[in-house]
């Protein structure tokens, strides 16, 4: 019986000295916060990222350098005639109008209500809407161009001047992309101008019925359901321009690259190194 009770009494003992021999289990730590994100490449001549419902500029590149902003002057075109005439207007293309190559097509004479010629100014970028347009509110080209000149005073853009009415390259012709998130943020505003940029596809016709015209954006972008817009560019001079917005989980994004080299990859990822980047602070 005493043998048997000093056997256990050593098994015992050579078990807490097993147990004391391993390693304890290191006690579990909070997560500390997360490594932001690595600022990506930014491969354009100049850009402006900002979340705009704080304010937040999340990249910038060159952002205030004076540049050709090509059709991305037609968000300035879009806010001037609809502060000056109604959208339910009927415009009777001048021929002094049709002095461009466009898809559009327009003919002299032809009438179209100034809401679809605005659409399918900012959806396809169809230069020969923006001349009828400029022609129809301002009377003549230069008359419009400085009511354009007078708007961008007094939205405090201050290193923005425009030469035309739908960004053709040209002296005295530019602006930066500060400015044009600026001038963007209000367009946005506008209901009409907000609708009409986020617009992938649309057929517009004349007031009689008489021809119609499909539409397709010239934005890749809006295959991101995202995606809310805005306006593409491109002249020899200018390169390949873009500005997009994007809401997401309660973000409002908006970019504005001027010369952006491969816009349609490289738009994406910094549009997503911005979400990944608020999401980190919120």
């Amino acid at each position: 019986m005493g043998e048997r009770l000093r056997g256990a009494s050593l098994l015992i003992a050579m078990v807490m000295m097993t147990s004391a021999s391993l390693p304890c289990a290191a006690p579990a730590q909070e997560a500390g916060p997360s490594k932001p994100p690595d600022r990506p490449v930014v491969k354009a001549a100049a850009l402006y990222m900002v979340e705009l419902k704080s304010g937040r500029v999340l990249l910038e590149k060159d952002a205030t350098r004076r540049l050709p902003p090509a059709s991305l002057t037609k968000i300035m075109t879009a806010l001037v005639a609809l502060e000056a005439a109604s959208p339910q207007q009927v415009v009777q293309v001048d021929r002094r109008a049709i002095v461009h190559r466009s898809s559009l097509k327009l003919q002299a004479g032809e009438q179209f209500l100034l809401r679809d010629l605005l659409t399918a100014m900012l959806v396809t970028s169809a230069n020969d809407a923006c001349e009828a347009i400029a022609w129809h509110v301002g009377g003549t080209t230069d008359r419009f161009v400085s009511m354009m000149n007078e708007r961008a005073r007094t939205l405090g853009l201050e290193n923005t001047h425009f030469a035309n009415a739908c960004g053709f390259d040209a002296p005295g012709h530019y602006s930066t992309a500060t400015d044009l998130a600026k001038l963007t943020e209000h367009a946005l505003e506008v209901p009409a101008i907000s609708m009409m940029v986020r617009t992938v596809t649309r057929d517009i016709a004349t007031v009689d019925g008489s021809r119609q015209v499909s539409l397709h954006t010239t934005n890749e972008l809006l295959l991101d359901p995202d995606v809310t817009g805005v306006k593409t560019g491109y002249t020899s001079k200018a390169g390949r321009c873009l500005i997009a917005s994007m809401f997401k989980d309660g973000h409002r994004l908006l970019l504005v690259g001027l010369n952006v080299l491969d816009r349609w990859e490289q738009a994406p990822k910094l549009l997503r190194y911005g979400q990944t980047v608020l999401q980190g602070a919120s």
